[in-house]
Formats: structure tokens, C-alpha cells, sequence
């Protein structure tokens, strides 16, 4: 994965517990029909994921096996969330609450032999200074959460280099629709591109994302998703 291609894979979630519609998964459709903008010379694929640690796995490691994207971003719910989060950090144990089929991780563990933590090659720093949504707060976090959407992310930040990113939503309401969701997304995967580019450009990071934001933002409150 030396020349990533022009692909760029955005996930969503499925249901679990109460939520009978996962925000995430109606916000990544949504993006699907704004598409990332015209001057994005990028492909853009969406995927639904299971909240099943295993099938996640397996999902995580085709993703990019099979399309080897230049960037993969994981969106999930953050029940608790008033704002739009962009998640620093996969954290590699401490999964400890089961999945919808009632299986944890052994040892709360997502790779025996990983890394306690893998930082995205993306400051979602700057991408939160650089960005901005009307409707909705866009906000640092350091802290994903511990359940399937961290692991998730961890995984993808362990395959893919640094070359992903987690996003976490609030759930759908009437002030906050799926439709005002889908366009914050679109907003905040352009600015994670165009941040990218920029440190290309200056001759921060190789092709491949490689820095890392070290430092810690505010954790987020509640199950995570």
C-alpha cells in the first residue's frame, strides 16, 4: 500500500441495544448522496458495520486488503453527544461490554500484540480549527470509548498505517437530522483530505499518513458506538 488509491471507504454502523436506527449509518447514506464535492478527485464507498467485534475484524481487514483506500473513516453514535466528535486515538484493551451477539474481546483485548494506543496520521485538531458546520458543534476528542467503535477504529489504525479516522455523531433528532448530519460529514472528510494534502505539501508526511497528534483531548462521556 505503498501509492494508496483515490478511494476513500466511510462506515457507519447497525443497530444495537435501543438504537433501533443507528444515526451514524443514516448519516453515512446521507453523505452517499452529497457525495465528498465535486473538486474531490476521490472515490467515495460506504459500508454498513455490525456492532460484532468478530465480523468487524474480518470487515476491517478486507476493507483494506481488497480496496487499499488512502483513507478509511469509521463513524459511530455517541448517545450522550450534543456535539460531533473527531477521535484522536484507538485504544487497544479495555473492551469489556459485549457486542449485539454477547461476545467480548478475551482479555478485553483488540491485538495481543499491539500497540496500547495508535494515534490517526490526521490532527483532528486542525481539522476541527479548519472546519466548521453550521447546526452542530464539531469538537476534539481523545478518548473513543471502549466499545465496537473503538475497537473498530484500532483495527483500522493498525492495518491501514495511520490512514484512518473516527467520528462520532449524536443521535438523530429534530434538530438534528440525519440530512444535517450527512453534510457535516461531507465538511469534516474535506477538511481531513485537505489536511492531509496540506502536510504533503509541506513535506510533513510521506504519501503514506504518518504524524500523529500526541496530544490528549477531553474524553467523551458514555457507551460509545
Amino acid at each position: 500500500m505503498d501509492s494508496p488509491s483515490s478511494c476513500v471507504v466511510v462506515t457507519g454502523f447497525g443497530p444495537f441495544r435501543q438504537h433501533l436506527v443507528n444515526s451514524s449509518w443514516e448519516a453515512v447514506k446521507e453523505l452517499s448522496k452529497l457525495g465528498l464535492g465535486s473538486d474531490m478527485e476521490v472515490e467515495l464507498q460506504i459500508l454498513q458495520l455490525p456492532v460484532d467485534y468478530r465480523e468487524v475484524k474480518q470487515r476491517v481487514t478486507r476493507i483494506w486488503e481488497d480496496l487499499q483506500p488512502q483513507l478509511v473513516v469509521h463513524v459511530g453514535v455517541d448517545p450522550a453527544a450534543k456535539a460531533i466528535f473527531l477521535e484522536q486515538r484507538g485504544k487497544n484493551r479495555g473492551y469489556r461490554d459485549a457486542d449485539i451477539r454477547g461476545f467480548r474481546p478475551e482479555h478485553g483485548v483488540c491485538l495481543p500484540d499491539g500497540p496500547e494506543v495508535i494515534a490517526s496520521g490526521v490532527s483532528m485538531r486542525a481539522v476541527c480549527r479548519r472546519v466548521a458546520v453550521e447546526g452542530v458543534e464539531v469538537a476534539f476528542s481523545g478518548d473513543a470509548g471502549r466499545y465496537v467503535c473503538d475497537y473498530t477504529y484500532y483495527l483500522s489504525l493498525h492495518r491501514g498505517n495511520g490512514c484512518a479516522a473516527l467520528i462520532h455523531v449524536p443521535p438523530l433528532s429534530p434538530w438534528l437530522p440525519a440530512s444535517l448530519l450527512g453534510k457535516a460529514l461531507q465538511v469534516i472528510i474535506q477538511g481531513m483530505l485537505e489536511e492531509t494534502e496540506k502536510a504533503r505539501a509541506q513535506s510533513l508526511m510521506p504519501r503514506k499518513l504518518s504524524l500523529c497528534d500526541s496530544s490528549q483531548g477531553k474524553p467523551t462521556g458514555g457507551l460509545l458506538l
